[in-house]
């Protein structure tokens, strides 16, 4: 009891250390500061295109974010920071960024932000031509219980990945699926997009005649938007369909897509306009529009690689700036708690060990305690069978011996044997009783000793047969299981010859990979197992088998003899 005080009392102290300390080192919350970074970098930047700005702040966000606690912001600011690296070219910076917040995701409240994390990195892939990742973080969006326009979104992604691959059959069949929703029939821009798309893969399919129905159709709905980027499209896909059977009208519509591109500075699709122009030019032509293509190059080439730097700088730049902010706060805190945790790891230190000693000597007692007391009820339990075996097997057959030596004529031969044989069974009894009770070899000679053992059962009026005991490796097993083996046979020979009358019995060995099985077959009476006279005898063997943590099954019934499954692990 004093000991279990002293236990408690000491964690109560312990607790209160922990929480003292916990109390020091909480953080400030920091969501209201996130919240306002995020909406400068988007009102006052992102939104007006100022975009190296609103990277920083998107970035600052995101560096005192806790990304589980916080997981919608800190995954919004990286969303953004990623798209803003996309639309300047820098693909593997965006994946990377995207991949800081997957982490993370499973903490996320919006599923918008998945969303977006997931079509954000998709384009990455599509664009370093890594489809089947493309593919992959599509499907995933596809997965997510969202708005159904942007379910479809995931699955035009999904077709325009397939167009990329040249998969134009595949790609076309999930157009022609989306341009029957309601959603796309009510969105002009994106139903313009599906349909130049579906007259791009009958295109590539030689399905001219559908090409150009599906073409015109959307550049239809396209003029009456007017968005110079989607008639640059349209252009440059009525260029193509017109390159071979009319080429002078093919390069009409190759000038008229740059010039659009050209107009809101597209870069991507400036440069793919200029590779069909200069592919189908000639002479100065050639000469003007190649010297325009490489100085565009080499000007997106800097532009984008100082965008790369940058966006880079910011990223060290804060992580350098959190780090040192961190180092300082950890080495105040540490200052302020050094004499506190001085104190603390002293009286710890000196809990634990008057607390290990304390558990050392209670568990020692208590283990010396519960072994002598097995060891009491183990020599009782022995001494109080013997005895009983003793009184029900010897008491009475020597006391009707005695009788019978006083009562007759011991000079008649008839009665002198008849005293023998008395004596002779007392003898066998007494030495039965002996070996039950003696040590049990369990050496390499174990399968002979047991052999021996039930040899001695058999008899001229009992047949036993023996199968399989070879085939058991014995040295493998268990000293304690073989002793228990050579006991519960023991117990159930003796029941068979005093109790059963049986003529055959059968006892069959064999081994599994794991286990060792045996089974007893006596053809004696059988017994009622519910009204036995010899059931603590079975109570012993039961318990036996279990205590080796095997399974036994008894079955007999009266005149249907006797059976017992043993199956013990190796």
């Amino acid at each position: 009891m004093r000991t279990s005080l002293y236990i408690f009392f000491s964690f109560l102290f312990l607790l209160s250390c922990q929480k003292k300390d916990c109390k020091i080192a909480k953080p400030k919350s920091k969501k209201a500061e996130i919240v306002k970074l995020i909406a400068i970098a988007d009102t006052l930047f992102y939104d007006k295109n100022k975009l190296d700005s609103a990277f920083y702040y998107y970035n600052k966000a995101k560096f005192i974010c806790n990304p589980v606690t916080d997981a919608d912001n800190y995954v919004a600011a990286l969303n953004r920071m990623g798209e803003i690296q996309q639309i300047n070219g820098d693909y593997a910076g965006s994946e990377a960024t995207i991949t800081e917040a997957l982490p993370y995701l499973k903490y996320v409240k919006k599923t918008s932000q998945i969303w977006n994390s997931y079509v954000t990195l998709s384009t990455n892939y599509l664009n370093t031509y890594d489809y089947k990742n493309a593919i992959l973080y599509n499907q995933k969006a596809l997965q997510l219980k969202t708005k159904e326009w942007k379910k479809l979104a995931a699955k035009n992604n999904i077709a325009v990945i397939l167009m990329e691959e040249g998969k134009y059959n595949e790609s076309l069949q999930i157009f022609l699926s989306l341009i029957t929703k309601k959603e796309i029939i009510n969105n002009d821009e994106f139903q313009a997009k599906a349909l130049d798309n579906i007259g791009f893969c009958y295109f590539k399919t030689n399905d001219l005649v559908k090409a150009f129905y599906y073409f015109n159709k959307s550049y239809e709905i396209r003029q009456k938007r007017n968005k110079p980027f989607n008639l640059g499209k349209s252009y440059i896909h009525f260029a193509k369909f017109y390159q071979k059977s009319n080429p002078s009208l093919a390069k009409k519509y190759m000038l008229q897509g740059y010039e659009k591109f050209s107009s809101i500075n597209n870069i991507d699709e400036r440069l793919s306009s200029l590779k069909l122009i200069i592919t189908n030019s000639s002479n100065k032509e050639l000469k003007k529009y190649s010297v325009i293509y490489v100085n565009l190059v080499d000007s997106v080439f800097e532009i984008r690689q100082k965008a790369k730097n940058q966006f880079a700088r910011i990223k060290y730049d804060s992580k350098k700036e959190k780090d040192e902010n961190l180092k300082l706060k950890t080495h105040r805190a540490e200052n302020e708690l050094q004499l506190e945790r001085q104190k603390t790891r002293n009286i710890i230190s000196y809990i634990i060990i008057v607390l290990s000693l304390s558990l050392i000597l209670v568990l020692y007692f208590y283990l010396t305690s519960q072994g002598n007391r097995k060891k009491i009820e183990a020599t009782y339990n022995s001494e109080t069978r013997i005895a009983k075996k003793l009184h029900d097997e010897l008491a009475n057959d020597i006391y009707h011996t005695m009788a019978f030596a006083e009562s007759k004529n011991l000079s008649l031969t008839e009665n002198k044997e008849q005293l023998l044989n008395n004596l002779d069974a007392i003898y066998s009894r007494t030495r039965d009783i002996s070996k039950e009770n003696s040590t049990i070899i369990t050496d390499e000679n174990y399968s002979k000793t047991l052999k021996e053992m039930i040899s001695e059962f058999n008899s001229s009026n009992i047949n036993l047969l023996l199968n399989g005991i070879d085939t058991i490796s014995w040295n493998e097993i268990d000293k304690n299981k073989k002793i228990t083996v050579y006991r519960v046979l023991q117990e159930l020979l003796v029941n068979m010859k005093k109790y059963s009358t049986a003529s055959l019995v059968g006892i069959t060995f064999k081994k599994t990979d794991k286990s060792v099985i045996i089974n007893y077959t006596d053809n004696g009476k059988g017994i009622n197992l519910n009204t036995i006279t010899f059931k603590n005898g079975l109570h012993n063997v039961e318990n036996r088998i279990l205590a080796i943590k095997g399974e036994i099954d008894i079955d007999s019934a009266p005149d249907k003899g006797f059976k017992v499954f043993i199956k013990f692990p190796v």
